[in-house]
């Protein structure tokens, strides 16, 4: 869809600045559009309010008044984590507002050809994997990754040409900000519950996730997990679209499976899937997923199987850190919810250190269990749910637990008593927001940590009877350990006390 004028002289109010309503604002100015950005924090004196000032759109900060609503508003485009209970859109709801998402804004104006992926988890690493794909091969045109990774999608959708292709990630937060949101090729990569403290029940969640095919028609494609039996119902019952399913359980007739270790698509042979070198059950399945979206476009078998024997993944999703001491450390800090943890532990054919925890959000941990006693040799937790965890841990008949006030420290720890070969994986079952600012935050906290410990191990003692005193970034926690031979244990240091 492409009408760039649509927007013209149109009074719009975006709510919440962020990235996506910083790009917004400019493109909607820019096609014309009357522009008010009103943000909750006090920004009036931050470098993108003075950027936006001097190209002729009002900016309103500190708070969420709503007389704001008492001029005339066309449009209002919110930032997707602002919940609609916010006073300020129940009220527009009340004056029968239209109120849209970025992504709404972008498929609007842009001629491209888009692919839009979704699902509760392996939304990034399913996106990542079709643009690495496309890329391989491209048409006449670019391709763009946009939405939640990669460039904001309304600049790239402003600039974008007919052949190309923009791959974009969008949340429900998101989509349920859509109106005509019509992707050429849509993919769900699960169906889960998550994220209920914003939408208040899992079927408005359901309702928000299954958006992404509510308007696409009989010339569009629908790419599905036919191994969950409730999105395959949802699907056959809610979409219009070609349904194209991927199986890692079931032999199909038509779509992506899994024979043993044979990945086809409509029976035809596309690769071995021991070439895939990302591990765990669910990156197969995020694999599965995207090698759909390479068939639909004409991507050769040869090039598929190139791109995932060297496609190690995303920041912060199952990310290979370091090997200190043969010892191997994974960031998986974008699991955000105990399934994902499962996925991640499921992954790994040893039991590993794991590093849990963050903020409360009030869900059901115990579904960890089971995965808790298979493939966990000790847990370190933090944030939140620390205590939680803990409970989950000795239910599961962990021994070696502990709880932590930070992440570095259980780091620390986790080093501490690991010994050679060990995994030592983050993957905290928790949203981050209780200690910082995002899940990407939290994961470069993990990698600092890690390069902390390499750098203090390359200034260890060549004297095997010494202890190296390790100390954390918050300056009071110390711990020692002897990584030679010989055993420093009964030696104590008081100097910090």
């Amino acid at each position: 869809m492409s009408n760039q004028t649509e927007y013209k002289n149109r009074k719009v109010l975006i709510l919440g600045l962020a990235v996506s309503g910083y790009s917004a604002a400019k493109v909607l100015k820019e096609l014309g559009a009357e522009v008010t950005v009103n943000d909750y924090k006090d920004i009036d004196s931050s470098d993108e309010a003075k950027e936006l000032r001097s190209l002729g759109i009002t900016v309103v900060s500190g708070g969420h008044p709503l007389s704001l609503l008492d001029q005339p508003i066309d449009l209002l485009v919110k930032n997707p984590g602002i919940p609609y209970s916010n006073n300020l859109l129940k009220e527009a709801e009340k004056r029968d507002i239209p109120i849209i998402t970025d992504v709404e804004v972008a498929y609007t104006i842009s001629p491209s050809s888009l692919v839009a992926i979704t699902g509760t988890n392996g939304k990034t690493t399913t996106t990542k994997m079709i643009e690495s794909l496309l890329v391989a091969e491209p048409g006449e045109g670019h391709i763009y990754s946009v939405g939640n990774i990669g460039t904001p999608s309304t600049t790239v959708a402003l600039h974008s040409n007919p052949e190309d292709t923009l791959v974009m990630e969008v949340s429900s937060f998101q989509l349920m900000g859509t109106k005509t949101f019509r992707p050429n090729i849509a993919v769900i990569t699960n169906l889960h519950s998550a994220h209920l403290d914003y939408h208040g029940s899992r079927e408005e969640y359901v309702e928000a996730k299954m958006a992404i095919t509510k308007n696409q028609k009989a010339e569009d494609y629908l790419i599905y997990n036919h191994d969950q039996l409730e999105l395959t119902n949802l699907v056959l019952s809610a979409s219009e679209a070609q349904l194209i399913p991927f199986s890692r359980k079931s032999l199909l007739d038509k779509g992506v499976y899994l024979d043993g270790g044979v990945i086809y698509f409509n029976n035809e042979k596309i690769m071995d899937s021991s070439s895939i070198v990302l591990p765990g059950k669910h990156n197969l399945e995020n694999a599965l997923a995207a090698i759909a979206v390479a068939k639909l476009h004409n991507v050769t078998n040869q090039t598929i199987e190139k791109v995932f024997s060297h496609f190690h993944g995303v920041p912060h999703r199952m990310q290979f850190v370091d090997d200190i001491r043969e010892r191997r450390f994974y960031n998986d800090s974008k699991a955000t919810n105990s399934l994902a943890t499962i996925n991640a532990l499921e992954g790994f054919q040893q039991k590993v250190i794991l590093l849990a925890g963050g903020m409360d959000r009030e869900d059901d941990l115990e579904n960890l269990i089971p995965s808790f006693r298979n493939h966990v040799k000790a847990l370190f937790t933090f944030g939140e749910t620390k205590n939680k965890l803990l409970e989950v841990g000795k239910k599961a008949g962990i021994s070696e637990q502990a709880a932590f006030e930070t992440l570095s420290e259980a780091v620390y720890k986790a080093f501490e008593i690991s010994e050679k070969y060990d995994v030592i994986l983050l993957s905290p079952s928790c949203a981050s927001w209780d200690a910082y600012a995002n899940f990407e935050a939290r994961g470069q906290d993990y990698i600092d940590t890690i390069r902390n410990i390499k750098s203090m191990m390359k200034k260890e003692s060549k004297h095997p009877s010494e202890c190296i005193i390790y100390e954390n970034i918050s300056n009071w926690w110390r711990y020692r350990r002897p990584y030679l031979s010989g055993s420093c244990a009964d030696q104590t240091d008081e100097s910090d006390e």
